[in-house]
């Protein structure tokens, strides 16, 4: 009867520590995207400050289920967190920050130098002229030390530079190209490693399925290198629409840039449904609304939802054929209704460019690919 006893023991153990679905409160644990794309890359989401607070609970609690990493959508950009020039706004920051260590997160700051999103002082003096290379060297310098050094050890990885390329490969004429030339890229990379030895650097910019764009990136990368600069990833933000860029012209910048040395992270990822003319994420970029191009108000039909999710379930399967290559992909807002591309280009628009719709529920695709993995 003893041996029964712990022969039934031992089957109950071993069955109880097999169930890993099983929580504490004897439900079914929810399936996560985590479930897929675990061990194979970092999956992360870009948050609002309602989502750091943890007022909005529903997101929170969504956040928690189907993602391992963070980026601070707005409150690490400059006009935000250094708004004058002896001004550092670090409450926000400082929010998200805590935020991500508390539900144990890769934690990613965004971003650093960024022409567009630029306190006003940055670039200028007090007459509104550009200041001289040494003051904007040690501006940068300033910025990046006191808002890198303040969360050492705490954030994993920053958006170092963003968007410093054009679509034909040249550098963007912006207020750090006109005084500092393309030398304010290393001069970037070399202040945020010098601020925290351990962090990982990346350099961030959209299309970059574009070749010039991507060849220009490619050379960029190629140079840190050569001069003993760190830098750890190209991060190609993703912001498509719906039937482009092809599969295969996604894929054909992974693997170049693979061959770099550089790890590849999926930035801001998003698909918009609704058409533009607008390129890219400009978001300087505007539009004339027009309700021909806001057709799916309150929701979406069947066969055009379908689509959508085709199109995302691929781009995923891609993602994981080269998680070799692969580091993270980080969605750009977690709901549909999260998403910038609401207002961009047109101001008011409904688009459906996210993961979750606005009622929180994943879309079909990510059922589907759960389902697949756990039949693996």
């Amino acid at each position: 009867m003893k041996n029964t006893i712990n022969i039934a023991y031992l089957f109950l153990l071993c069955f109880c520590c097999s169930c890993k679905n099983v929580n504490t409160n004897n439900e079914l644990a929810q399936p996560s995207l985590l479930d897929v794309t675990s061990n194979k890359f970092l999956m992360g989401v870009a948050l609002t400050t309602n989502q750091v607070l943890g007022s909005d609970t529903s997101a929170v609690k969504v956040i928690n289920q189907h993602f391992n990493s963070i980026v601070a959508e707005n409150c690490m950009k400059s006009e935000v967190i250094h708004p004058e020039e002896d001004v550092y706004n670090f409450g926000p920051a400082d929010e998200f920050v805590q935020f991500g260590e508390n539900n144990n997160m890769f934690i990613v700051g965004h971003c650093l130098i960024w022409h567009s999103q630029l306190s006003p002082w940055f670039c200028v003096d007090e007459n509104g002229n550009n200041v001289s290379p040494e003051v904007l060297k040690q501006r940068m310098k300033d910025h990046i030390y006191t808002i890198v050094g303040r969360y050492k050890g705490r954030i994993q990885g920053w958006d170092v530079v963003n968007e410093a390329i054009e679509n034909d490969g040249s550098y963007r004429k912006s207020k750090f190209y006109e005084i500092l030339g393309e030398e304010y890229i290393p001069l970037a990379f070399q202040y945020t490693h010098e601020a925290d030895p351990n962090a990982e650097l990346y350099y961030n910019d959209y299309s970059m399925f574009v070749p010039s764009r991507r060849d220009r990136a490619i050379k960029l990368i190629s140079s840190l290198k050569e001069r003993g600069i760190r830098i750890d990833a190209i991060g190609m933000q993703g912001h498509y629409v719906m039937g482009g860029p092809t599969i295969e012209e996604v894929e054909e910048s992974i693997v170049k840039f693979g061959e770099t040395g550089a790890k590849v992270m999926f930035t801001e990822f998003d698909m918009a449904l609704l058409p533009r003319n607008a390129q890219g994420a400009d978001i300087s970029a505007r539009e004339d609304g027009r309700d021909a191009v806001n057709p799916f108000v309150d929701s979406l039909p069947n066969q055009v939802s379908q689509e959508w999710n085709a199109w995302m379930k691929s781009y995923f399967e891609l993602f994981i054929r080269h998680s070799d290559i692969i580091s993270r992909v980080t969605m750009w807002g977690l709901t549909d209704g999260d998403s910038w591309l609401n207002d961009w280009p047109i101001k008011g628009r409904t688009d459906y460019p996210l993961l979750f719709d606005r009622n929180y529920q994943p879309k079909p695709f990510i059922l589907d690919m759960i389902q697949s993995s756990t039949n693996i």
